[in-house]
């Protein structure tokens, strides 16, 4: 009897990524050239069946040999993944050759054990793992199984995890390791005046934890999102450890700080000035900071003054505060939108929030506020302090407002200043009460849902809803207000009030120029006293506009058609 032997495979480190062997036939096979197989028969199965390997042989009794027929039929029942051997023995009897295929089963998979894994569960991975789970271990399938565990990974942003060592011991335990690729270090390059750990705290991607391109990208929008870079790039670079690499980021400063002097002349007031400073990434730590003074006339002791820590802690809680005194001209409208009187009002106070964020998208804050409106004096219109019709006026709408507000909010958005994708959402509560020390008793409940939607490259379809309802005894200055740039474009500020509040806006968002975006938007809304919503008296308008980036921020220019006629909106500041 002469045999031929199949390469053996042995289920190691190196199993399977490369399964097929090469199979060498020794020289005497040359003997059974040309002869005719009498018989096919094979031996060595106990666990899989027969049926199953003569599928694959193509050599039948009454065929013609040969080597590489022999071989193709060989390699054919090691591609079955059952065997981890395979020997073609050869009979010779007066009518020919006896073809005898004698296989290795391999062993019955009796358990898996996973290693090196601390980002995807060992239980995970062992659903990928579908070997086996009939009896004997099938390479082939083991091999497909391998695949879907680091396709599973790559799907999840683990772009570097690889299985790098597959064992299997006699005992048919299956040992799978696994290296996830790691973040061997983070290089921040451009930033001359930001410190360098403001830009890398706001990073999912932590040196020495595996390597997220999914955390990077997102890492990536919120360094851009703190508004210091006009662009944010990413490159990943190879690490001197195997399968790790360095994440070099580089920005693109610009300018964060303000500044502006004005003046102006009124009646009242005479010749006033106006100073304003402000700086967005204070000394290069993130922090906020704006002061805004008013000189001159009876508006010399006009101030307003804000601060914010953005991360007071290694839990990202932030602190802002702001004082001030401020004494302005308001006006107050008809429901027909006609002017009912201007006046002038002072208000002063301070507030405190505090803020913390619950996992990547939701923030929590919490509002106090200390807030007093003294009547000065009548512009133009009704005067409240003199008109028998109003009487109690000043009493019901003048007074100190102390306040807690909750709110929760949860923001999706690729860009805060300009996005294209994402959402965001936000409820908040106000709570104001004598027993907090103030004159107003009353719950107010504002909740707000916007949404982006990406149409072709660059252009962008911006929906926003916008709901309020209060109760209890709240003055003008707490009311919700309609009207304006802000929600109701093409009629006055502020020119419907009310315990009520639904607005609406849909705007197409489209580039023009460089640095400048053109827009046609429609909105809708209404404020309401009373009870219920009169979903029948909205007011709605139509209109175009475009938003324009300058190094003092951008600039919104709107013109609008409503019920009142046409009215443009000129306004500093990013959109919804």
């Amino acid at each position: 009897m002469k045999n031929i032997r199949c390469c053996k495979l042995y289920i190691a480190a190196v199993i399977v990524l490369s399964m097929a062997a090469a199979l060498v036939l020794p020289v005497y096979a040359a003997d059974v050239e040309g002869k005719t197989a009498t018989a096919v028969t094979i031996t060595g199965l106990s666990q899989i069946a027969e049926s199953t390997v003569r599928g694959v042989v193509k050599i039948q009794p009454g065929d013609t040999l040969s080597a590489d027929k022999i071989k193709q039929d060989m390699q054919a029942i090691y591609d079955l993944g059952y065997f981890f051997d395979v020997v073609a023995n050869f009979t010779e009897v007066p009518e020919g050759v006896k073809v005898t295929y004698t296989v290795m089963e391999n062993p019955k998979l009796t358990d898996i054990v996973v290693k090196g894994n601390t980002q995807i569960s060992a239980d995970k991975i062992k659903e990928q793992v579908t070997t086996g789970k009939d009896g004997v271990l099938n390479t082939r399938t083991l091999n497909a199984n391998v695949r879907a565990i680091e396709d599973y990974y790559h799907d999840q942003g683990y772009i570097l995890a690889k299985v790098s060592d597959v064992a299997m011991s006699p005992g048919g335990v299956l040992t799978l390791t696994i290296n996830e690729g790691s973040l061997e270090g983070i290089v921040i390059k451009g930033n001359e005046k930001t410190k360098t750990h403001v830009i890398t705290r706001e990073m999912k991607v932590k040196p020495g934890e595996a390597f997220n391109v999914k955390d990077a990208r997102r890492s990536m929008q919120k360094v851009y999102n703190l508004g210091y870079f006009e662009d944010v790039n990413m490159k990943l670079n190879p690490g001197q450890e195997p399968n790790a690499v360095v994440l070099e980021a580089s920005v693109v400063e610009q300018k964060t700080g303000t500044f502006s002097i004005g003046g102006g002349y009124s009646k009242a007031d005479g010749l006033i000035g106006i100073l304003e400073l402000g700086d967005n990434n204070f000394n290069g730590k993130g922090d906020k900071v704006k002061f805004h003074w008013e000189f001159g006339g009876a508006s010399n002791k006009n101030y307003e003054v804000s601060y914010t820590r953005p991360w007071l802690d290694s839990r990202q809680t932030s602190l802002s505060f702001s004082v001030y005194d401020m004494t302005n001209e308001y006006s107050d409208y008809y429901n027909n939108g006609k002017l009912e009187s201007s006046y002038d009002k002072n208000r002063k106070g301070f507030e405190i929030t505090l803020g913390r964020p619950q996992g990547e998208y939701v923030h929590n804050y919490l509002t106090y506020k200390n807030r007093k409106d003294t009547w000065v004096e009548a512009v133009d219109g009704v005067d409240y302090s003199t008109d028998p019709d109003y009487a109690g006026y000043l009493d019901d709408n003048f007074g100190k407002t102390n306040s807690v507000t909750l709110m929760r909010v949860f923001d999706s958005r690729d860009n805060v200043f300009n996005p294209s994708e994402g959402a965001r959402f936000s409820l908040s509560a106000e709570f104001a009460g004598e027993m907090f020390g103030g004159d107003f008793d009353y719950n107010k409940y504002t909740a707000e849902g916007r949404k982006y939607y990406k149409v072709g490259r660059n252009h962008v379809i911006a929906a926003r809803l916008t709901a309020g309802y209060a109760d209890g005894n709240m003055p003008e200055s707490g009311e919700f207000s309609v009207g304006g740039a802000d929600n109701l474009r093409g009629y006055e500020d502020d020119a419907f009030d009310g315990d009520k509040m639904l607005a609406a806006s849909v705007e197409y968002r489209f580039p023009v120029v460089s640095k400048v975006q053109g827009v046609v938007f429609t909105d809708i809304g209404n404020a309401w006293d009373g009870e219920g919503y009169k979903l029948d008296d909205l007011n709605a308008s139509v209109g175009v506009g475009i938003r324009v980036t300058t190094p003092i921020g951008p600039i919104r220019i709107d013109y609008a058609q409503g019920d009142q006629g046409g009215r443009t909106h000129f306004s500093f500041g990013g959109q919804f």
